[in-house]
């Protein structure tokens, strides 16, 4: 990367959309009889034995049909997956395609629902308005694109907060969105799921993360076979919000200041990522070992390391780039000012205060699996979703009898 010298200022417009309350579908996420139980360890992605197969992770089989549950899925009908993060609020809609899918709807937005929580220990009146706001928007493409299959869920924000079982219910009952919050182990399933085809060739192990707003996952696999298989796991409560709003937000007045910021932020995430580090340092001394990251943290880097004016994402998904150009990049976002960030392409406003803490989280990755190259994901969660749903309706015994 030469530089950064900014072009103009792209800033992100949204429509907002009318309308007083009416009846709703229920966008239900509803789990099949069976699936309620402990899941069993060799899942979707071949889970093993380790820390990957503790606790309770949904079947891909699990039943989300809306309406009466009565017609058959069509290859032309559409499934939905909305990933409810703490920073972001985002759905996909798609309709299969061969052994894929091709996107038909797509919706995103920034909601900054975990604001704040990290000091109140609760989602803000303010921020569940916002999110209630873009949660509208989605659910009305749910109905406008008729979506035959759907699941939402929420993440590391509505685990932590102390009201987050309430604002899931308000959800519901003002949107007819049913949202699944999720454990963090599902969470990086589901990462894992959505991108895992994007790491590149080679026989040695490989670990994907998640740099999410409120907690970041790491994932072992032994990625040697057509799907991968977990090995170990862990998540810390460490996202782009979560740590920025713990180490401090706000203006610093020298560049000593910066430097002491970014160290604590690394040392935060390098301490609460340390039982990992341990349990991964044999593999992480093979020589061909290959890490891939999904979140806005390695999409935005990748960006300003191909120099982009506006971010593509055809030029960022699936894109290789040297380990030691992204810490050069971390590095000179973390000495920069808010404002000189800010005037960068593919940051603006929203990302950069936020930029900074996912350098120090992806820099410490780095720290404990150190590999040469960095694949690049612009894909996760949603897509792990859709596969699931349409891989569960093609199992069903009945799906090949519909035309």
């Amino acid at each position: 990367m030469a530089g950064f010298s900014p072009p103009g200022n792209g800033k992100k417009s949204g429509r907002k959309r009318g309308g007083g309350p009416r009846k709703v579908a229920d966008f239900r996420y509803k789990p099949s009889s069976g699936q309620r139980e402990k899941a069993k360890t060799q899942d979707a992605l071949g889970c093993s034995n380790g820390s990957a197969s503790e606790g309770t992770v949904p079947g891909i089989d699990s039943d989300c049909r809306f309406g009466n549950g009565r017609e058959r899925a069509h290859p032309r009908q559409a499934y939905a997956a909305l990933d409810l993060g703490t920073n972001n609020c985002r759905l996909l809609i798609a309709r299969p395609s061969g052994g894929d899918f091709t996107v038909i709807d797509a919706f995103s937005r920034v909601v900054k629902l975990g604001e704040d929580l990290a000091k109140t220990g609760r989602l803000s009146d303010k921020a569940m308005d916002r999110t209630l706001g873009a949660l509208t928007i989605c659910a009305d493409k749910l109905r406008r694109r008729n979506v035959y299959l759907a699941r939402s869920v929420a993440t590391e924000a509505c685990r932590r907060a102390a009201n987050g079982p309430e604002f899931i219910e308000r959800v519901r009952a003002e949107t007819g969105i049913a949202l699944d919050i999720i454990s963090a182990q599902e969470e990086a399933r589901l990462a894992v799921l959505g991108c895992h085809i994007l790491l590149e060739q080679g026989e040695g192990p490989a670990v994907i993360f998640d740099i999410g707003g409120g907690s970041t996952e790491l994932v072992l696999l032994d990625a040697g076979g057509p799907v991968p298989k977990i090995l170990d796991w862990q998540s810390v409560p460490w996202g782009v919000v979560s740590l920025t709003d713990t180490v401090g937000r706000g203006p610093v007045n020298s560049d000593a200041e910066r430097t002491q910021r970014y160290a604590k932020m690394r040392q935060l995430v390098r301490d609460s990522f340390a039982p990992f580090a341990e349990r991964v340092v044999e593999a992480s001394k093979h020589r061909d070992i290959r890490l891939l990251g999904t979140s806005g943290t390695v999409t935005t880097l990748a960006s300003l390391y191909l120099e982009l004016p506006h971010y593509d994402r055809k030029a960022v998904d699936g894109l290789i780039v040297p380990a030691e150009s992204m810490r050069e990049i971390s590095a000179r976002l973390s000495g920069m000012s808010r404002g000189e960030r800010s005037n960068l392409p593919c940051i603006g406003q929203d990302r950069a205060e936020l930029v900074v803490a996912g350098c120090a989280i992806l820099e410490s990755i780095l720290d404990i699996w150190p590999a040469s190259r960095l694949g690049v994901a612009d894909r996760g969660i949603r897509e792990g979703i859709l596969r699931s749903l349409m891989a569960a309706e093609l199992q069903r015994p009945e799906a090949s009898a519909v035309k």
